[in-house]
């Protein structure tokens, strides 16, 4: 694959960019500055340094990102920063064209913090959010109103939203502290988490996304900081989707 090709692939602008980027010197592999556009490359595992910035050749994006309060998960937001200002530009612009760059899996509110996927793979995206998989999320709710069993149970049993008169059931719910609980669904309505809690009489104050089928959120993952995700975690968290 050509050195240009890699770098425009990758997400470092336009073809011609990426040759200027290259004839220009900015581009080293191993230390040395490469300075043809057209020169081969085996892509897979290779890394490289453009602009002094250490890269990673990667075909498909696969990225975890520890959502800050404050921002949405949104490429033209409303109200609050989008999500993706959080990314470097290359990740925003992978593949060029109308639908460049990596794309959440499913949102959280602006309010909402934790554990968030983002990927350029549709297939990945679409088995990952498709309501068909029922792949686990874990949310870490604080009440405004200490919880009691009564509610815990009423979540387990199902609650009625006001859009759908089937009942929606929490797959797991443990009560942690007298305000907090944690809260497994396998589904993603809209603000399905704040409209359970409503239904049995409380409100949320705090909600974070500690979990996604087997992905926890790593504990040195601070609030607005992004990593690719392994090959490791990958194998884990499709498994997860294709076991459902």
């Amino acid at each position: 694959m050509q050195l240009q090709e890699i770098l425009f692939s990758q997400g470092f602008g336009t073809r011609r960019v990426c040759a200027g980027l290259v004839q220009q010197g900015f581009v080293t592999l191993a230390g040395v500055p490469c300075t043809e556009p057209a020169m081969e490359f085996i892509a897979d595992g290779l890394r490289f340094t453009v602009q002094g910035v250490a890269w990673a050749y990667h075909e498909k994006a696969y990225l975890m990102l520890h959502k800050p309060a404050g921002y949405e998960c949104s490429q033209k937001p409303s109200t609050y920063p989008s999500i993706y200002t959080l990314l470097p530009a290359p990740i925003r612009q992978r593949g060029g064209g109308a639908a460049a760059g990596v794309q959440a899996v499913g949102r959280l509110d602006q309010d909402t913090t934790g554990l968030l996927l983002l990927s350029d793979d549709g297939k990945f995206i679409h088995r990952m959010s498709s309501p068909r998989h029922h792949v686990p999320k874990v949310y870490e709710v604080t009440a405004k109103h200490p919880v009691d069993a009564q509610q815990v149970q009423k979540l387990l049993a199902g609650v009625v939203l006001d859009d759908d008169p089937k009942p929606v059931r929490a797959a797991a719910c443990e009560q942690t502290s007298e305000l907090q609980l944690s809260l497994t669904l396998t589904e993603g309505k809209y603000h399905q988490v704040k409209r359970m809690i409503a239904a049995v009489g409380n409100r949320v104050e705090g909600l974070h996304r500690s979990r996604i089928g087997s992905l926890v959120l790593p504990a040195d993952l601070n609030p607005g900081e992004w990593r690719w995700l392994t090959a490791q975690d990958l194998a884990s968290i499709t498994a997860s989707a294709a076991q459902r």
